[in-house]
């Protein structure tokens, strides 16, 4: 087994990281006995905690087998997946929660969206993710929102001395809390969806991957398609949030401010400098 140089990279960041990485070899011997798999090649592109590769189910099928690495976001991701039931994600077919190790659909072709242009993207994140939002989550043991929140808001007043206005950062934080308290309902989230986690397929023409489950604002869950569009958020920050927001259903004026909050409170200057354009539209 050949280890992407990328887990390689995440394996030095830390010892429970790297133990992870070393364990992979015994893992997938493992799966590959006990689903009678035929692997295929590694995926490496959008990548970053997971071991994903194409492989053959009994001989029958094709699938993908992702191992992913254990980390406070992803936690859910399976009982997520099951729970949905290949609406809008794809299809859950096995799974081993201790080895963290999933035996997904495969998408075919497999196009992602991110090659096609924001406006078509704005579209298409916004249906698969209200479709989400309407899934009766009552029965599973989702984190709230919350959680995620307090523990990012805890890192960034950890290191606010590296960042470049750490007084934006603590009023990002601030606002991140007042949004949290301020939410009238909650519904199942992604949190982590944007072009790069939408594949084309055939069953449905795109479905979702690499969901995080969490219970919140569904308004949160705009943020990461529309942090992954700065330049059009630079150019014309209006419009952009109005038309997603539209498009979703959703307050224009609750996404600004998420938005803010977020881009308040990572360290990042370009993050930061794109906050101050956003506070002087809220």
């Amino acid at each position: 087994m050949v280890i992407p140089e990328v887990l390689n990279k995440l394996g030095k960041k830390s010892l429970e990281n790297q133990k992870w990485v070393d364990s992979l070899p015994k893992f997938l011997e493992k799966l590959i006995e006990e689903w009678n798999l035929e692997l295929g090649s590694v995926y490496t592109d959008n990548v970053s905690c997971s071991y994903v590769v194409n492989c053959i189910v009994q001989r029958k099928y094709h699938a993908v087998l992702k191992i992913g690495l254990p980390h406070l976001e992803a936690i859910n991701e399976i009982e997520g997946l099951d729970l949905l039931n290949g609406n809008p994600t794809v299809k859950l077919l096995k799974y081993n929660k201790e080895m963290n190790a999933m035996l997904l659909e495969k998408c075919i072709p497999g196009t992602n969206l991110n090659r096609l242009q924001e406006p078509f993207q704005d579209k298409i994140i916004c249906n698969l993710l209200k479709e989400l939002w309407n899934v009766n989550y009552k029965n599973e043991n989702f984190r709230p929102l919350e959680k995620m929140v307090n523990l990012w808001n805890e890192e960034t007043y950890k290191n606010l001395n590296s960042f470049p206005d750490s007084n934006l950062a603590k009023e990002g934080c601030l606002i991140k809390e007042e949004l949290i308290n301020s939410t009238k309902q909650s519904v199942l989230l992604a949190t982590d969806l944007h072009a790069g986690n939408v594949l084309k397929a055939q069953r449905k023409p795109w479905l979702a991957i690499d969901i995080k489950p969490f219970i919140g604002d569904r308004t949160y869950d705009l943020t990461q398609h529309l942090l992954n569009c700065i330049e059009r958020l630079e150019n014309n920050p209006k419009q952009t949030i109005y038309r997603v927001a539209n498009l979703a259903k959703v307050d224009s004026s609750r996404l600004t401010d998420w938005l803010f909050a977020r881009l308040a409170s990572e360290n990042k200057g370009i993050h930061q400098k794109l906050a101050l354009t956003l506070k002087e539209l809220r």
